[in-house]
């Protein structure tokens, strides 16, 4: 499939693929004009970037683990080295504090908004 297509379905700006082919987390086919050509499974390891991403990793780790990664929420990594575990513990322990501050400011707003309805 073209660019479009794939940003399109993962509604995924093309300018983002184009940042994750560079970052290579993606590499595309390339047909005889020179377009880029995803295969189909390349829509899910964009959901899985984007996911990673939003949850706060940088390409850097992304790329390593990437690879790795089967199925959404399925790793597969027999051969961890300590500097990839030290470093997944550390960005665990960021996105855990990342979550606590989310969830702390979506309940202040739920309560917010609970008491502005109730004076409606």
């Amino acid at each position: 499939m073209r660019i479009g297509e794939l940003a399109r379905l993962t509604e995924t700006p093309a300018r983002s693929l184009r940042y994750y082919e560079q970052q290579g987390l993606l590499s595309p086919n390339r047909q005889a004009n020179g377009y880029r050509d995803y295969d189909d499974y390349l829509v899910e390891r964009v959901l899985q970037i984007r996911g990673l991403l939003e949850a706060g990793l940088p390409t850097r780790i992304i790329k390593q683990i990437l690879p790795c990664l089967g199925t959404p929420r399925t790793i597969h990594f027999a051969d961890a080295t300590p500097e990839m575990i030290s470093t997944l513990e550390h960005e665990t322990a960021r996105m855990t504090r990342r979550i606590t501050c989310l969830t702390r400011n979506r309940d202040a707003i739920v309560e917010y908004l609970s008491v502005v309805k109730s004076l409606a």
